[in-house]
């Protein structure tokens, strides 16, 4: 398995992905993940079995410490010099999943977050998923209500670095 940065040249597979990872109402289209590429493409980690797209996770950097429902809609809110990294998805597919994979994308994610300085991580999920991203050391700040993306009820998860540049 080999991880790295998108491209431009990813992004048929990332909407692909995208497509049958999440239902329909909450999946990205193809044309946010350009906007997206364009602004952030060096905070999208890809996961690849050989050439295939088998894992990856996206999100902008910003100062506000909340993710909100319009960060994922306007990639131009992006700041480079920002203190949280935001986490939009994680994205696996089924039949790569419970081996591993998406732990170790997000714990690249995370260590690349602290490298540049940032105060931490930020992401939403539903209840399921709590207990996964808290065994990677976020903690549950409860439901938000500033994300109902999808018309689904969201948790928001934080993880803290001790010590942040910024």
């Amino acid at each position: 398995m080999t991880i790295r940065t998108a491209t431009m040249k990813d992004l048929d597979q990332i909407a692909g992905v995208e497509q049958i990872c999440f239902p329909p109402e909450e999946a990205a289209k193809r044309e946010t993940f350009r906007e997206r590429l364009w602004y952030y493409a060096n905070h999208f980690l890809l996961m690849l079995d050989g050439e295939r797209l088998i894992s990856f996770v996206d999100g902008l950097v910003t100062n506000e410490p909340d993710l909100t429902d319009e960060m994922m809609a306007d990639a131009r809110m992006h700041d480079e010099q920002g203190k949280w990294q935001m986490i939009f998805g994680v994205n696996t597919l089924p039949e790569f999943r419970r081996k591993g994979y998406a732990s170790s994308l997000l714990r690249e994610v995370i260590e690349r977050a602290r490298t540049e300085g940032r105060r931490g991580l930020v992401l939403t999920c539903k209840d399921a998923k709590v207990p996964f991203y808290a065994r990677l050391g976020f903690t549950d700040e409860g439901r938000t209500d500033k994300s109902s993306h999808g018309g689904a009820v969201w948790h928001q998860m934080r993880l803290t670095f001790e010590s942040a540049a910024i």
